[in-house]
């Protein structure tokens, strides 16, 4: 059997269109899914292989079944071979739903009997895509008249409400993991009386044993002064308290036990204990902290940088 497009077309266009799908369908981030996931790779081995053992199969077949043909049959073939693709009933077919033209034998059927100084007109019919895809808005005319006009579907101001409430809500669900996705760098202080009573209730749950429960100092140093053994400010307490302190004798890293949110929540609490005055505290251990962002001349003004470590500070700098 004769067939039009050559096997060295076939199979890689046939390999690249799946090869595309599966880039398309699959969600591997900012590399390919062929790179990150390997099964997408062998899957795409085996295609290819099953593609080429396919093509030698039909390829042998068709050598058998030609071997066992009598001459009148193969005499058959070789005809249906010759013919071009542009005289097969599949062409011509498809040809018919674009173009619909009488041949230059037959254009005296259409003639139209008028002339215009020697010119003639030929009764053409429209195109038959063009009268096809006329079809095509009325039925769609229909639809949308039945679904909008008699059903009551969503308008477009409707569908945009729609849309938005859906947006609302992933934003919603993306603000609920992002709260988890800071880090020593990106983190804020937190104010507000209720975040700072769930960072109480997280000091209480856990750091009571070493700091006391008014912060003023046990095993660990004292949380209400000024002095700081490896940094203050909400960047170096986040710090701290995820990778902890000093090795051998300082606080243990609390990333494995408490999220990125609780930490910030921790840390602005024990940030909102400065100044306080705990009973018997412990004697000052480290150094006196002082914010890098305050210049002399602003330090008696309100500076929303009062709250954060400046950007250049290193992350080994750490809070007690």
């Amino acid at each position: 059997m004769k067939k039009f497009i050559p096997v060295y077309v076939r199979v890689p266009v046939i390999f690249a269109l799946v090869f595309m799908a599966l880039e398309y369908f699959i969600d591997s981030g900012d590399r390919p899914a062929f790179l990150k996931y390997p099964e997408v790779s062998i899957f795409l081995f085996f295609f290819l292989f099953l593609q080429v053992a396919i093509e030698i199969t039909i390829s042998a077949i068709d050598r058998v079944t030609y071997s066992i043909l009598t001459e009148e049959q193969k005499k058959k073939l070789a005809e249906a071979d010759a013919i071009e693709f542009k005289d097969t009933k599949l062409y011509k077919k498809i040809k018919s739903w674009f173009v619909k033209v009488k041949p230059i034998e037959e254009e005296g059927e259409i003639l139209l009997h008028h002339d215009y100084d020697g010119i003639k007109e030929l009764d053409n019919v429209l195109p038959p895509w063009w009268i096809n895809l006329f079809y095509v808005t009325i039925l769609f005319g229909l639809v949308y008249l039945v679904k909008y006009h008699i059903l009551d579907g969503p308008d477009q101001k409707k569908e945009f409400e729609i849309e938005m409430e859906e947006a609302r809500i992933a934003v919603e669900e993306y603000n609920k993991l992002a709260k988890d996705r800071i880090d020593a760098n990106s983190v804020t202080l937190l104010t507000e009386a209720s975040d700072l009573a769930e960072g109480k209730k997280i000091f209480e749950t856990n750091c009571l044993a070493c700091h006391r429960a008014d912060a003023g100092g046990a095993i660990g140093p004292n949380l209400t002064d000024e002095y700081w053994i490896l940094g203050g400010g909400i960047k170096n307490v986040f710090h701290t308290i995820t990778e902890g302190g000093r090795d051998g004798k300082g606080m243990v890293a609390w990333k494995g036990t408490l999220k990125p949110s609780e930490i910030q929540l921790v840390a602005s609490y024990v940030l909102s204990l400065q100044g306080t005055n705990p009973v018997d505290p412990k004697a000052p251990d480290g150094e006196i902290w002082k914010d890098e962002a305050k210049t002399d001349g602003d330090s008696d003004k309100p500076n929303e940088e009062d709250t954060q470590q400046t950007t250049e500070e290193t992350p080994e700098v750490a809070a007690k």
